[in-house]
């Protein structure tokens, strides 16, 4: 078992395919610094870095080790979903659409495959009391423009055998397709080294250095690096306030417990990834079905729980008989970045300062666009338009305020 401190315990944790590379050493300059190697951190250093600019990422553990790795690797739009997710659906389903670009330009440059699936994602009604809510979240998704296709109980055990009789509706989402996190994290730090990018680990960013009130670089465990601009992407622990004690970012860890099961011909199998009212179950390409995710306010006790790893069993068990059979392939804990709003906080914060933090559950539906949108104000000095509502100055009491 390994545990990192303040960071996720795991314990047979999936990996991805196997890279070569090691850890970069800090240069002195870079262009851009990016604090934080999980997956919004790599995208945005791989975008910057492939437009021709130096790039360092520096991250006190190694890439991905924080929320990224213990990620299902869902692209879920239509079935995230939720009352009071208006405001983010414009900004999710456009990254949906980056993500076909995105996954080619990926698997081109750094050799390997993303498990990118395609087979939409079913979100299930088990018993007549679910069936209700299941219906309020299709006029929800209906009345805000997002593909889901009612289906009857006998029409989601068509495409999905294994599972129980007491599915009794449920809706199909077939632009909500899925990536494998370990091959997207491998597949990006390779990416990241061949547009020339540096990815430095195991080294603690200490502070901000600044001259005349702009951010000019970070000073770290190894030593100082000078950039024209930083990049805070560090997940759960942006929220921390020890790099910049002037700012209040309202980010915090909201804890995830999550299992990989292996399938077999016994156990039976499932084709789409599948949604309950208590969990969600995945499967992957090389026959594991991961199944998350415990939604747990504990700050950063990353320690796994028997009533937590009970609740998925149970969970997933309720609408898949065939988990009995399936051996326990590994279990671990993660902590979601989480904004006071449950939405990322996207753009500058100071002069030479951009943010990039607060994914939520949406980091791996959100990486392009978050690429995107802090491609274009660091290359072009511009604000996406569909990036511009996720400023931080949402949380200003004056932003708050009804005229």
């Amino acid at each position: 078992m390994r545990v990192h401190a303040t960071r996720a315990q795991t314990i047979g944790r999936r990996s991805g395919p196997a890279t070569s590379e090691g850890t970069d050493r800090l240069p002195e300059r870079a262009d851009v610094a990016v604090i934080g190697a999980g997956l919004i951190g790599l995208s945005i250093a791989w975008r910057l870095a492939r437009a021709g600019l130096a790039v360092a990422v520096v991250e006190r553990g190694t890439a991905g080790d924080g929320a990224s790795l213990a990620a299902t690797g869902m692209l879920a739009a239509a079935a995230e979903h939720e009352p009071g997710g208006e405001g983010l659906s414009p900004l999710c389903v456009e990254s949906q659409r980056l993500w076909h670009p995105f996954r080619d330009e990926l698997e081109a440059e750094s050799g390997l495959a993303i498990d990118y699936r395609r087979e939409g994602t079913l979100v299930i009604a088990l018993g007549r009391d679910e069936v209700e809510r299941l219906r309020f979240r299709h006029e929800l998704q209906r009345r805000d423009g997002l593909a889901a296709e009612w289906l009857s109980g006998p029409a989601v055990r068509a495409r999905e055998p294994g599972l129980r009789p007491t599915v009794t509706a449920g809706l199909f989402c077939p632009d909500d397709h899925q990536v494998d996190p370990a091959r997207v994290m491998a597949a990006l730090r390779r990416a990241l080294r061949a547009a020339g990018g540096r990815l430095v680990e195991e080294t603690t960013v200490t502070a901000l250095t600044r001259e005349g009130g702009r951010i000019t670089g970070i000073e770290t465990s190894a030593g100082a690096l000078r950039a024209g601009t930083t990049v805070l992407a560090s997940g759960a622990w942006a929220g921390e306030g020890g790099l910049i004690p002037d700012l209040a970012l309202p980010v915090r860890p909201l804890k995830g417990q999550s299992m990989a099961l292996q399938m077999t011909p016994r156990s039976g199998h499932l084709s789409h990834v599948v949604w309950t009212e208590q969990v969600h179950m995945a499967p992957k390409a090389d026959g594991t079905l991961i199944v998350g995710a415990t939604v747990e306010e504990t700050g950063f006790d990353p320690h796994l729980t028997a009533g937590g790893l009970y609740a998925l069993l149970e969970g997933a068990r309720r609408a898949l008989p065939g988990v009995e059979e399936m051996r326990v392939a590994g279990v671990w804990s993660g902590f979601r970045p989480t904004s006071d709003d449950d939405a990322p906080i996207l753009g500058e914060a100071r002069p030479g300062l951009v943010l990039a933090a607060g994914h939520h559950r949406n980091g791996y539906l959100l990486a392009p666009v978050t690429a995107e949108a802090v491609a274009a104000l660091i290359l072009r000095g511009e604000t996406l338009p569909v990036a511009a509502p996720f400023g931080l100055a949402r949380f200003t009491p004056s932003s708050r305020e009804t005229p």
